[in-house]
């Protein structure tokens, strides 16, 4: 189903599907007349009707002008944006969206909520079996959409550690980098967010098993995630979320302190030419 891998996602996109049909056969509108009047083709409209695809923000914005639905269509575009998302990608926001504090160490890439929208979507060009254009579309929508957790009001408090190895890799090529490494030169800047870097000439290493996260949550209970290859997995066992905590409190005084990495993100930029 076009990549849609849940049944609440899958509901929703047919919900809405319902909902545009029943819109345009009370207008007397054929699926071809309605995809013309709204810049659509006609496999589309169909599609969206069967719920076979999400529609975006711009095709049901579209379609209630022409259908004179008053608002009605336009207002399912947040809860098809949402169905768009993978349900991990919903299930880590929701955790993140609880959080107050959160700190994550990112290994061989960029970490997801730092990532610019080109980069995410290099990324994603590259996973095989190979994505659709659809799928790649979806992923990076989800990424990008978790990023409200820098403007969230109060705001929590954000620490990182990354890898030199994922500041130097031209995921992207060269001038995808750089925006990215100007990207963490930007959020660096905010008072709630502290970046490290951890130099890949350091002997002390006290992660070196992969990229993980300690979210603590409103109401004091802390929680971890780690991701793996196939499968991210959100760790509640209080004993193994102290360990990540345990290692997560050891990198971060390896790595460089905020002031440094600064200095050397702006060094990795420079070389960018």
């Amino acid at each position: 189903m076009n990549g849609m891998d849940d049944e609440e996602s899958a509901g929703v996109l047919k919900t809405v599907g319902r909902q545009v049909k029943a819109w345009r056969e009370a207008a007397g509108m054929r699926q071809s007349e309605l995809g013309s009047a709204i810049g659509y083709g006609e496999e589309m409209v169909s599609s969206v009707e069967r719920g076979r695809r999400p529609p975006k923000p711009e095709f049901l914005e579209a379609a209630d002008e022409v259908l004179g639905a008053g608002g009605k269509l336009s207002a399912m575009t947040e809860d098809v944006e949402k169905a768009r998302y993978p349900k991990k990608v919903r299930d880590l926001k929701n955790l993140e969206d609880e959080a107050v504090e959160l700190g994550a160490y990112a290994s061989l890439q960029i970490h997801g909520l730092l990532q610019t929208p080109e980069y995410a979507r290099a990324l994603y060009a590259l996973r095989q079996p190979a994505y659709s254009e659809d799928e790649i579309d979806r992923h990076v929508s989800a990424r990008m959409a978790r990023k409200a957790l820098f403007t969230r009001v109060p705001p929590p408090l954000i620490t990182f550690v990354q890898e030199e190895v994922s500041l130097r890799r031209p995921i992207g090529g060269r001038m995808v980098l750089r925006r990215q490494l100007e990207r963490l030169l930007e959020i660096s800047e905010l008072r709630h967010v502290k970046i490290q870097v951890m130099p890949t000439d350091r002997e002390d290493h006290a992660s070196l098993s992969g990229a993980s996260r300690v979210l603590k949550l409103r109401g004091g209970k802390t929680l971890g995630y780690t991701a793996a290859q196939l499968h991210g997995r959100v760790i509640s066992d209080p004993q193994e979320v102290q360990t990540l905590e345990m290692r997560y409190g050891m990198i971060r005084a390896q790595a460089l302190s905020p002031r440094e990495s600064r200095a050397f993100i702006e060094k990795v930029l420079g070389e960018q030419t």
